[in-house]
């Protein structure tokens, strides 16, 4: 017997369109009343995944259809947040894999459809924005069909429909030429091809943690399918764990909860092949077991990749320190770190060389600037050094993460490209034909190499340019990497910026800041083209004289300040800076502020 319930992960690249896919799913489904006003990618809770348009954390939600459930969860598609899509696959028993009709299958494509045929989970293939005027439907079918072949796929899993969707519009069809209706089609084949759970509410107890979230009512909140048996409210269970056989924790549950729409209702039972949310367990961690006290059993738990990527979070120490930030202490670091650590999989956390330092290890710069910026937002203030890859010794040699990167750029561009990565050890693996004006290239490159690289291609690519890569495996260190040509202007006095000082300062590169900015001895306000560090006086003011000369009373004219985001200025700085973060300002510092002691250091050095 199965249950009239299906459990399904809707997974792809990023921008593809799954927040936009969902939305919709809810709105036809009737979740909403037919006049709600409801915001765009509604899925998107967070505050920064609304700013970036991108899906940061994977989010559970339930739809009824013809008197089915359809849990459904939302997984990222940036590869920096692979670890959240590893772990919820656990939940479901199919996904739906969105493909671009214009972009077709690109690196994380590859990387979630690869995480499905591991865990054996039936593959439904929705082709979105078919809308596109440059769509490209049957070219696109043809590299699904390759990419299911090259990953392995057996004859079972080539059985599939492709479903051709414009989420954005609200339709989906089985035919690419149609393109009007409702998200009928999608729903029938999710009824069809995904199974329903296996009715096992009499065996033993049986629930794994994919996801951890946080309540500040009921504490932590752990959200699992229950693979067989039933659990009630203020039942007595075990917990287990795979990877850790010594665990074994008696708990009471103080409430369950299972997803309605965008809500977590209560629920005084919750029966097996449902996706629930238990409360009351005060340590519960992801890849746990609650089981039946009698008859005790662990679930494997899929290992997550390993971090590839490390920065130092430091407590702040410039002239500024405490001025602006609500928590400035190591020990608010530290607890607001390992909090980070009970929902986040992907992340790692050690002491550093200082008692007031610590090594924060994730899977790429955005991952761990997601984390700094959230942490600005909560009123933290600290400092960060520049990223640094992991590298593993593997029989005395010396290992490097290398990721699989796919550009998508003009073809006027081409040769820059090629050339850039080629400096920093890229090796082209393939080119293909230019399909209106653009080309793609596929590269394996170190880790290293894409540090500081992302804001050069913007603008060797005059913003046009796409780049996407995604983690591929450790090999043997590649060499040297040349490092950022350009230097550093940086202020060797502290007081208020001035319109003078900066007017002098401006002839000597760009500057970072305007006047009436606070800046204090070994801030960097600037960058100089001569790939040297300069210091100069930004606060420096004019002589006040009897004398007037004509023309000399003129307004100064300042170009405008280079005003970076938090991922520039994290690519931007070199190994000897640091950059200060405080909840109303981010300031790239050198970690030696003093210059006659940084200038002792670098000749040491």
């Amino acid at each position: 017997m199965t249950k009239n319930i299906r459990n399904i992960a809707i997974v792809a690249h990023v921008d593809h369109g799954k927040t936009t896919l969902v939305d919709q799913l809810l709105k036809q489904s009737g979740v909403f009343h037919q006049h709600q006003q409801v915001r765009e990618r509604v899925m998107d809770s967070g505050d920064i995944e609304q700013e970036r348009g991108i899906t940061i954390l994977s989010k559970n939600t339930a739809v009824h259809y013809k008197g089915t459930k359809i849990n459904i969860i939302d997984t990222p598609g940036h590869a920096d947040f692979g670890g959240e899509v590893e772990r919820v696959l656990k939940m479901v028993s199919g996904v739906v894999l969105l493909v671009d009709a214009y972009e077709g299958p690109m690196p994380q494509t590859k990387f979630v459809l690869k995480q499905a045929f591991d865990l054996k989970l039936p593959v439904l293939v929705c082709m979105n924005k078919i809308d596109r005027p440059e769509a490209r439907p049957s070219e696109v079918e043809a590299e699904i069909l390759d990419l299911f072949i090259e990953l392995g796929a057996d004859d079972h899993a080539l059985d599939f429909p492709f479903i051709y969707a414009s989420a954005k519009n609200g339709y989906a069809s089985m035919d690419p030429q149609d393109r009007e209706g409702t998200m009928e089609p999608l729903f029938e084949a999710i009824l069809k091809y995904i199974p329903g759970p296996e009715d096992k509410d009499d065996e033993p107890l049986a629930l794994l943690i994919s996801t951890i979230d946080y309540n500040d009512y009921v504490g932590r909140i752990g959200i699992g399918c229950i693979s067989q048996g039933t659990i009630h409210a203020n039942d007595q269970a075990l917990i287990v764990n795979h990877q850790h056989p010594e665990k074994k924790e008696k708990v009471k549950i103080t409430g369950i909860f299972e997803f309605e729409g965008l809500e977590r209702v209560p629920a005084e039972v919750g029966t097996s092949g449902n996706i629930v949310a238990i409360a009351g367990i005060e340590d519960i961690s992801i890849g746990d077991t609650i089981t039946d006290l009698e008859n005790p059993q662990a679930i494997a738990f899929n290992k997550i990749s390993e971090p590839t990527i490390s920065m130092t979070f430091r407590v702040n120490d410039s002239p500024f320190a405490g001025q602006e930030g609500k928590f400035v202490t190591s020990r608010q670091l530290r607890s607001r770190l390992f909090k980070e650590l009970q929902t986040d999989v992907s992340l790692r956390m050690e002491d550093g060389d200082t008692t007031d330092s610590f090594k924060v290890s994730g899977r790429g710069e955005l991952h761990l600037s997601v984390l700094i910026e959230n942490m600005r937002r909560e009123g933290y203030e600290f400092s960060v050094s520049k990223p640094k890859v992991l590298f593993k010794e593997v029989d005395g040699a010396r290992f490097e993460p290398i990721e699989l990167v796919t550009i998508d750029v003009g073809q006027e561009f081409v040769g820059s490209v090629i050339e850039k990565l080629g400096r920093r050890k890229g090796e082209m693996l393939s080119m293909s034909e230019p399909s209106g004006g653009y080309a793609r290239l596929t590269f394996e490159i170190p880790a290293r190499g894409l540090i500081g690289y992302r804001q050069e291609f913007m603008t060797d690519t005059k913003g046009s340019g796409i780049l996407n890569s995604v983690f591929k495996d450790y090999e043997k260190y590649k060499g040297d990497i040349p490092t950022r040509k350009t230097g550093s202007i940086i202020s060797y006095d502290t007081g208020v910026s001035s319109a003078y000082g900066l007017n002098n300062a401006q002839e000597r590169g760009n500057l970072f800041i305007g006047p009436g900015k606070n800046v204090y001895e070994g801030m960097v306000v600037g960058e100089s083209p001569k790939g040297i560090d300069l210091e100069v006086s930004v606060t420096k003011t004019k002589k006040q004289t009897n004398v007037r000369a004509s023309g000399s009373d003129d307004a100064l004219k300042l170009s405008p300040p280079v005003l970076m985001s938090l991922e520039q200025a994290i690519e931007f700085i070199e190994d000897d800076e640091m950059i200060e973060v405080t909840p109303t300002d981010f300031r790239i510092r050198k970690m030696i502020l003093d210059t006659g002691s940084r200038y002792k250091a670098s000749k040491r050095k």
